[in-house]
């Protein structure tokens, strides 16, 4: 399962309001005390054959069942399966083609059936069930990761809709397969299928494994059949039907497919065309090769989550499709496509045996993103997924989750940063520790030792263990079995006399737990640069290193690997000294933000680095440091580099950040290159472009408009949006007023700059002012958490203000813009 990715700064957000609302829990909540272990087994999924055919006039389908099982290890002579809104029609022991009707009692949950006798773990037996799934009427509640769990979903299906295509597809993760299959819906079930779909025969269908037959039946409809040979678990399986093109691709011999809605065959290779080899990558590390007979991705319309890994079937979000302009910025779901693929081992192959140990499944599916960047982009790429993905965990307010979590509300809350972000850094701190050839050896042993089967984060520790020889208990209690992580507080001292330099680590975390781990700590005089490896495992620790004279930098987690919080003492030399020398994008980046937030401790130094940042060879870098220059005062060599990167940079989403800053300028010497760029091939260029040239020529921007909706999406989207706001009146204040207060905290961000532009149209001093309160008094409390939010609120009263000044002239209620360029400054002081 892949989760819609939050931007850094809304994390930070939703870490804050996470926090609040921890505070407000009720210690005696019931879940608190319930232990989530995993699923008894009492009877064992062998083989699920289904017959299904969908109303959808209705939107129901119409089912039946012939489940085998056979006892686990207990003889029984009963049968509890999870049939969740489903109509029962009967219920019967299937032996030599005849039904034998069994008693059975039903709740609209469970299914409880009395079997025909008493089995052993010796014997399998059939059970049929012909039933009629009603997904529409079943109530489920979903999670903020899977926002629905009806489990069967029917897509504009009497196609009244003239704008949405008529779409069937299946999303069973965590347990809602049972909505439309009953079966033991739990994760360390394992069984293999058949399913037989009869559709309209202008569609296409999916599922899982291969297709064996299709019948062309006389009333206008076909029947697929689809045979899964190897076991998976129940909520792995899959339908999908539709009018999709199919790309065809290969792995090997093994087909690789991507389903698309035909207005995207074209591009549907730019979308999904490095999976085979991704397939070849991941094959090649883990020392297992794609172990299922076939890979194939499909993209679904008002899908309910990022994307799921369904066995040899996966199902994306719609988002997948882009058109070739949108492609220009880059494929900003390739890490989706990574992600699901490397389910098809961590996850499928070998599957949680619970949701208290997800981690087994999503935390490797999580640092397969940065594996593959690393692999495809380069090591900074890599390091830049990894770090993202940390700052998600650490403003996520997770601090009190473990990652192994046996008591939690419901198990969709699994679904966290905590198993995700968490779960991902911590493997990478293990590759770190062992070794990248120990690291490999032992998940490639963990995965031959458990195919086809459910394990857990033990069986993951003894797989490490068995490999290394090393006992590992310290490091699964520690992070696997315990929640939180370090608050790093770091100081240096030089004895000259001496030649010593030391290191000072303090652990600040609130709570009492004291992590152990080891640190690596460069020295560096010049570009040498000596490296010592030491652990800490104190409430406060003191490292003393011999030198010859004193260190122009000391490094410490000189790999950046930690999963900490570090608030470290060094100063602007000692940072500068870091990006030219240390290198890796997590120590040019730490750099670059220190010396933005503080050029005014040498303002000459500060704009000499930040000049390197901007002709860094990674885009990244050169992006993070365009981002970021928009409450910073540019000198006329840093505006020279802006003005060409915003003409020539490699990267479009790179000029579109230049272009950004360019509008801040507001030079009409700029007029005509922006009205050139509002109609570039790049969605975010142009929509960069369009918002600058508004700043400068406000008329003309707007006289763009219905030129430009003709084709827009994202960025250019967004920027019509936002300049459509200067067509708006004093009249549309109270719909204007209530978009921003009215928000989420998320779309709030973004709301306050709309509102600050439509102020600029606004001439009621009482409409003003509470408008202008509102947004000052927000960006002020965001400030603590979201501190470059604030300083771009700033600037963008600033521009008010410019605004406000030169329309004194042309009006002839002098006294109230008077009035409104009295409350700007009085804000701004």
């Amino acid at each position: 399962m892949k989760k819609f990715v939050l931007s850094v700064a809304v994390l930070a957000s939703l870490g804050v309001a996470a926090q609040e609302q921890a505070k407000k829990t009720k210690a005696e909540e019931p879940w608190k005390k319930l232990y989530r272990a995993a699923a008894t087994k009492t009877n064992d999924l062998v083989h699920t054959k289904l017959d299904v055919r969908f109303d959808y006039d209705k939107a129901y389908m119409y089912g039946k069942a012939w489940i085998t099982l056979r006892p686990h290890f207990y003889a029984t002579d009963s049968l509890q399966l999870d049939a969740k809104g489903m109509n029962i029609h009967s219920v019967a022991i299937a032996r030599n083609g005849q039904h034998q009707p069994l008693l059975y009692t039903y709740d609209s949950l469970s299914l409880r059936i009395k079997l025909d006798k008493s089995y052993t773990a010796s014997d399998s037996y059939t059970v049929f069930i012909d039933y009629v799934a009603k997904p529409n009427e079943y109530s489920a509640k979903g999670s903020a990761a899977i926002t629905d769990a009806k489990g069967l979903y029917f897509i504009n299906p009497k196609g009244e809709d003239k704008s949405k295509p008529i779409q069937i597809w299946t999303q069973g993760e965590t347990e809602a397969t049972s909505v439309w299959c009953p079966t033991i819906d739990r994760p360390n079930q394992k069984t293999t299928h058949e399913i037989a779909m009869t559709v309209p025969d202008k569609y296409v269908t999916l599922s899982n494994g291969l297709l064996s037959s299709q019948k062309k039946n006389t009333d206008g409809t076909r029947t697929d059949t689809w045979k899964m040979n190897d076991p998976h678990a129940p909520y792995l399986f899959f339908m999908g039907v539709g009018d999709f093109a199919i790309i065809k691709d290969k792995y090997k011999d093994k087909e690789v497919n991507y389903y698309v809605e035909k207005e995207y065959a074209s591009t549907a290779r730019q979308i999904f065309g490095l999976t085979p080899e991704m397939m070849a990558f991941y094959s090649r590390i883990l020392g297992v090769d794609f172990p299922w007979v076939k890979y194939s991705q499909m993209t679904g319309r008002d899908y309910v989550s990022g994307a799921m890994e369904n066995t040899t079937a996966t199902l994306h979000t719609d988002k997948l499709q882009q058109n070739a302009r949108e492609l220009t910025d880059g494929n900003q779901y390739e890490e989706y496509v990574a992600h699901e693929l490397f389910h098809q081992w961590f996850g499928d192959l070998v599957t949680a045996e619970s949701w208290s140990n997800l981690t087994v499944n999503e935390s490797f599916a999580n640092y397969s993103e940065t594996l593959w960047s690393t692999y495809k982009h380069g090591k900074d790429a890599g390091e830049e997924q990894n770090y993202n993905d940390m700052l998600g965990y650490l403003r996520s307010g997770s601090d009190n989750k473990d990652l192994v979590r046996f008591h939690y509300a419901t198990h969709e809350d699994m679904f966290d940063a905590v198993s995700y972000n968490k779960g991902g850094r911590i493997l990478h701190m293990l590759r770190h520790y062992i070794g990248d050839s120990a690291f490999f050896t032992s998940l490639n042993r963990y995965l031959t030792q458990h195919k086809f089967k459910a394990a857990e984060a033990h069986q993951l520790r003894l797989a490490f263990e068995e490999v290394t020889g090393q006992d590992l208990n310290w490091y699964f209690n520690q992070w696997y079995y315990g929640s939180g992580h370090p608050h790093l507080n770091i100081h240096y001292y030089y004895n000259d006399t001496a030649k010593t330099a030391y290191v000072y680590i303090n652990q600040m975390q609130v709570s009492n737990k004291v992590f152990r781990m080891p640190v690596d700590i460069d020295v560096y005089n010049g570009a040498q640069k000596k490296r010592h490896t030491v652990w800490i495992g104190n409430k406060s620790d003191t490292f003393a290193f011999s030198v010859t004279a004193k260190p122009d930098l000391i490094n410490v987690d000189g790999d950046k690997i930690l999963l900490a919080d570090k608030e470290d003492s060094k100063n602007l030399a000692a940072y500068i000294h870091q990006y030219k020398y240390a290198g890796n994008y997590v120590d040019r980046r730490e750099a670059l933000e220190y010396v933005i937030e503080h050029a005014d401790e040498d303002t000459k130094a500060a704009e000499a680095l930040i000049l390197m940042g901007l002709n860094d060879p990674y885009h990244g870098i050169r992006n993070l440091v365009l981002k970021n220059l928009g409450g910073y005062t540019m000198s006329d060599a840093i505006v020279a580099k802006v003005d060409k990167l915003a003409r020539s940079d490699e990267r479009r989403l790179n000029r579109a950040a230049a272009i950004s800053l360019l509008g801040l300028l507001s030079r009409s010497s700029d007029e005509a290159f922006l009205l050139k760029n509002t109609t570039d091939s790049s969605y975010s260029v142009a929509g960069a472009a369009l918002i600058a040239l508004s700043a400068i020529n406000e008329n003309k921007a707007v006289s763009l408009l219905p030129m430009l909706q003709k084709d827009a999406r994202n960025d250019l989207s967004a920027a019509i949006e936002k300049v459509s706001v200067y067509t708006k009146t004093e009249a549309d204040f109270d719909s204007m007023y209530q978009r921003f207060t009215g928000a989420s905290m998320y779309d709030r961000f973004e709301e306050s700059f709309t509102l600050l532009n439509y102020l600029s149209k606004v001439q009621e001093p009482d409409h003003f002012k509470t408008a202008l309160n509102a947004v000052n008094a927000f960006s002020r409390q965001a400030a603590a958490f979201a501190p470059r939010y604030r300083t771009a609120v700033i600037k963008a009263m600033q521009q008010l203000l410019k605004k406000k000044q030169a329309s004194l002239s042309a009006t002839s209620n002098k006294k109230a813009i008077e009035e409104e360029i009295k409350l700007l400054e009085e804000k701004l002081k």
